[in-house]
């Protein structure tokens, strides 16, 4: 017979072996907001769901269930075949910990698979990671990387965690690059999902003296960043990136590759075309429909980007600001890891 289990007995699985999480609910549920490292083998497909729930509304429950059990039996060695190839324990979970779930385990265990069912479903993991955002405790002290439009912050926190630094990526975690360009060709994740990714995220990094973060704004795309995290972000240990303009135009195109979805580019230039001079907000959006990247990116930066930027080095604290002037992504990452060693001698001093 299976087990329900609570989260707090989920956590202690994780820990102790490689342990697999699945997420029986429809996809767009799915894909909605999880349990980060859940994998979905969904009792119903969105259009079975929708049946379902519109029987059990217009006809009865009874109604609803018969349906659902008919569905369910039509595909259920398809469905056991998924949850045998899973090599490890496992557990399973939907909404609210109701018949989904239930289903899925009972069924498991007659074929001889056992699985645990996590008590509340996922409805009881979105209350413990709202309770644990409200409490606004993360002891690290933040090293925040600024720079203008194109300073490769982004790359640098990547290549400081490829060598072991504790690093958090917001906008990874919001699936945005916080601009208005920052959406083309990335998924944003709505504010469930962010606050999801982003409480493990901080819970792995909790013991870190220092952890180095993007001078992100209070809103990346969709999501919105906690209080008390923006706060201490805003009170960290600021570094400003300086890279040549003509550098900074680079990175953007590898970034970006504007040429992938150009019409996507044009269509976002259009809600910022109005705070642009005219002539050159023209100039600009001939040179995306032309497929002159270079020379818009570059049009971008010195006519909007830029100048929305220049506040930057005035608005943190004098004594917690430290500079880098680098003439490529190597320079300043060479520059970085060296100021990341005496900010850190100096604190702990």
């Amino acid at each position: 017979m299976f087990r329900d289990i609570s989260l707090q007995d989920l956590f202690s699985l994780q820990e102790k072996e490689p342990h697999t999480i699945i997420d029986v609910r429809s996809p767009s549920e799915y894909k909605e907001a999880s349990i980060p490292g859940s994998i979905n083998i969904p009792v119903f497909t969105d259009e079975e769901r929708a049946e379902i729930g519109t029987l059990y509304k217009q006809v009865s429950k009874e109604a609803a269930n018969e349906r659902g059990l008919d569905i369910f039996a039509a595909k259920l060695p398809a469905f056991i075949r998924e949850f045998k190839t899973i090599d490890t324990s496992m557990t399973v979970f939907c909404w609210r910990g109701g018949m989904r779930s239930k289903t899925a385990a009972t069924v498991l265990d007659l074929m001889g698979i056992h699985a645990n069912r996590l008590s509340g479903g996922i409805r009881t993991y979105r209350q413990w990671v709202v309770k644990e955002l409200e409490k606004e405790v993360f002891p690290p002290e933040l090293i925040v990387l600024n720079g203008y439009t194109g300073s490769g912050k982004t790359a640098l926190l990547k290549r400081l965690a490829d060598v072991g630094h504790p690093v958090i990526d917001l906008e990874q975690l919001a699936g945005h690059r916080g601009s208005i360009f920052g959406q083309i060709g990335l998924e944003p994740n709505n504010q469930k999902k962010f606050d999801s990714l982003l409480i493990h995220e901080l819970d792995k990094v909790k013991k870190a003296p220092f952890v180095y973060i993007e001078g992100e704004s209070k809103r990346i795309g969709k999501v919105l960043l906690p209080s008390f995290l923006f706060d201490k972000k805003e009170n960290g240990i600021h570094v400003f990136i300086h890279l040549p303009t003509e550098e900074r135009v680079k990175n953007i195109l590898a970034d970006y590759n504007p040429w992938e979805s150009r019409d996507k580019f044009i269509e976002a230039f259009t809600l910022i075309k109005r705070r642009i001079h005219v002539p050159i907000a023209k100039e600009i959006e001939q040179s995306l429909e032309d497929g002159h990247f270079e020379t818009a990116v570059k049009l971008l930066l010195e006519n909007y980007y830029d100048p929305r930027y220049e506040y930057s080095t005035t608005k943190h604290p004098h004594e917690n600001n430290f500079v880098i002037h680098a003439d490529t992504i190597d320079d300043a990452y060479e520059q970085l890891m060296k100021l990341g060693t005496s900010i850190e001698k100096m604190k702990i001093i």
